[in-house]
């Protein structure tokens, strides 16, 4: 051999096999990247076995210290040993061929790398104790392992001990959080967990103090909620609406937030996929599709989804941390849960947060004082919603459109009857209008306060919509056609939408440099501002994303266009109007919110009322 083959052989790279303990090395930078990683696998692990009761204590974040008790099935001594082998493993059983379909995973642990990843990187320790079997312990530190050796265990279950996780990879420390930091990441972790299993209890213990403990909950959708509320706050268990939708072989479940009680970010929206909490994109853009009627873009609802379908239809066999799933159609699952979503926020009717009401309660409170209220619930009953056609609407509609709904009307001497509400009216019956702006209307146990902007923005929103639906919403000529000047881009946006503006019945056409001709309006915003409606609605379609959709398009300037043309707050109403608008409001889905997620009403039970005066 030349000198120069040999030079050139010396530089070729050799390939080798990795000894086991830097296989197992590597696998626990892929499976536990922190003591938050490590305690999902453990619990997930003792869910598998069965358990019924799970108890965690940590220390230091889980760096020094993870313990998880169960009371699971438990194992005997040659399962035990076999634990901590790699890919060894009981929730894959072979076929008649001895093939296994990692296709079919109905198990949330299937790969048998957690316990030997944990064991490379850390000293762990394993007691456990099967049903008619003695008890075995079982130590490894960092990937030595010991014999199996008998112990005490009282009853059946095991406990698994993670002490000084890393110190085998001490580089890996570097990267972790401060301990404040991935204490908060173990109890998210935990607590998704029992949000799945609510039949499971849970416990936590960080540093010698309990975190929280939740007690395992009936079957059914009471628990499950109770559940829920325990764990995303008691007011998103007064505040949630139950979905329940069934889809050939797939079925969702779960519980969404009333659109008043939302939040400033999507940190608090969780699905799970056959019982596995996974993290997808997928919900963020499905929740925001159903509630893009209701929120504001920059506000977020509360909800958490429980999504079953066959093993096949979904690969959870992604990433070793089983956190990331794909599913075999996943237009046909955001489908499922645009749709779901929808549903149930239709069924709450008017429906307003809770919130609201102890919100005004609170701000009511005599100033100084720091003794909280004891807030009770909004109890209107939300199947009164009448659903009604778009004549019906028109109808109720016409009692109190106005003439003229830019300006103020002079002030009328008709105050509203002052006869008690009929007893099936839930938003009861006007009695004022307060600073022309809310109408206060008496209940039979409280009274209700709506924003007559607001409400009648939701009304006339969802009658266009149903217009929509339907063909068209209705037009009305301009006697004398108005025109609106523009900047020439917003006036090849308006062209670009003509068609579309049509639809909502908005007719109008380029006319020559800079201006548009105005033909028509909307039947329904009677005698509007045209110059500032087509502006706004031209800065609007000129501002939204290139990345919506059409629909997503139209429902923003539908939603905007009816902001505009609604009633005003400043406006006078009589008593006639303003129970034309409550009555409309309880045959309106949805009214209980305008369409940027604000309030319509507030409702104030009278025992609420009477606190604020000391009189309970």
């Amino acid at each position: 051999m030349t000198a120069r083959a040999e030079a050139a052989r010396a530089r070729r790279p050799v390939i080798r096999r990795l000894p086991p303990g830097a296989v197992n090395r590597i696998a626990a930078g892929e499976v536990v990247e922190r003591p938050a990683s490590a305690l999902k696998e453990l619990v997930e692990n003792a869910l598998d076995a069965g358990a019924t009761r799970i108890e965690v204590a940590i220390e230091d974040g889980g760096r020094s210290l993870i313990r998880v008790t169960d009371d699971g099935c438990g194992m005997d001594r040659e399962a035990l040993a076999l634990s901590i082998e790699r890919h060894a493993t009981s929730k894959l059983t072979p076929d008649d061929a001895g093939d296994y379909d990692l296709l079919c995973i109905d198990t949330l642990g299937f790969r048998g790398e957690a316990l030997p990843s944990i064991a490379s990187v850390a000293r762990l320790s394993i007691t456990t104790r099967a049903a008619g079997e003695d008890a075995w312990t079982l130590r490894c530190d960092g990937g030595e392992a010991r014999p199996p050796s008998p112990a005490p265990f009282p009853g059946t279950g095991t406990t698994v001990e993670v002490r000084d996780l890393f110190y085998a990879t001490p580089a890996r420390l570097n990267f972790l959080k401060g301990e404040r930091a991935e204490t908060t990441a173990a109890q998210d972790v935990l607590k998704r967990l029992a949000m799945a299993r609510p039949d499971v209890a849970f416990a936590l213990e960080a540093d010698g103090r309990r975190r929280f403990a939740y007690a395992a909950e009936p079957p059914g959708e009471e628990g499950h909620l109770r559940r829920l509320a325990a764990i995303m706050g008691a007011e998103f268990g007064r505040n949630a609406v139950t979905l329940d939708a069934p889809r050939e072989d797939a079925r969702l479940t779960g519980f969404a937030g009333l659109p008043t009680f939302n939040r400033g970010l999507p940190d608090r929206q969780y699905l799970f996929v056959n019982g596995r909490p996974v993290r997808d994109k997928l919900i963020v853009g499905a929740v925001r599709g159903a509630y893009a009627d209701f929120l504001a873009r920059d506000r977020h609802p509360m909800v958490a989804l429980f999504l079953d379908l066959p093993a096949r239809a979904v690969d959870v066999n992604v990433h070793p941390a089983k956190t990331e799933v794909r599913f075999r159609d996943s237009g046909a699952v955001r489908g499922l849960l645009v749709s779901a979503l929808k549903h149930a926020l239709a069924e709450a009717g008017h429906r307003a947060s809770t919130t609201v009401a102890s919100a005004a309660l609170g701000a009511a409170r005599p100033e100084g004082s720091s003794a909280p209220y004891a807030y009770r619930p909004q109890t209107v009953d939300r199947s009164f919603v009448r659903r009604g056609t778009p004549e019906q609407f028109a109808e109720v509609q016409s009692a109190f459109a106005p003439s003229d709904a830019a300006a103020p009307t002079a002030r009328t001497e008709r105050e509203p009857e002052a006869q008690s509400p009929p007893p099936d009216y839930p938003l009861g019956a006007a009695r004022a209008q307060v600073h022309e702006t809310y109408i206060v209307a008496q209940t039979r146990d409280g009274l209700v306060i709506v924003d007559q902007h607001a409400a009648h923005e939701r009304l006339v929103y969802e009658r266009m919509k149903t217009a929509m639906a339907a063909g068209g919403v209705p037009r009305q000529g301009l006697l004398i056609p108005e025109v609106v000047d523009l900047a020439q881009d917003e006036v090849e946006a308006l062209s670009q939408r003509a068609e579309e503006l049509a639809e909502m019945g908005l007719l109008l056409e380029a006319f020559g440099e800079g201006a548009v001709l105005v033909r028509e309006t909307p039947a329904l915003l009677g005698d509007c501002d045209v110059q500032g409606l087509v502006r706004d609605l031209a800065a609007d379609i000129t501002g939204l994303e290139e990345s919506l959709t059409l629909k997503e398009r139209l429902g923003e300037v539908c939603g905007n266009m009816a902001c505009r043309g609604s009633v005003r707050a400043g406006r006078r109403l009589n008593g006639e109007e303003m129970n034309a608008l409550l009555r409309q409001m309880e045959a309106t889905p949805h009214s209980g919110q305008c369409n940027h997620g604000r309030p319509t009403y507030v409702e104030l039970k009278l025992s609420d009322i009477e606190r604020l005066f000391g009189r309970r």
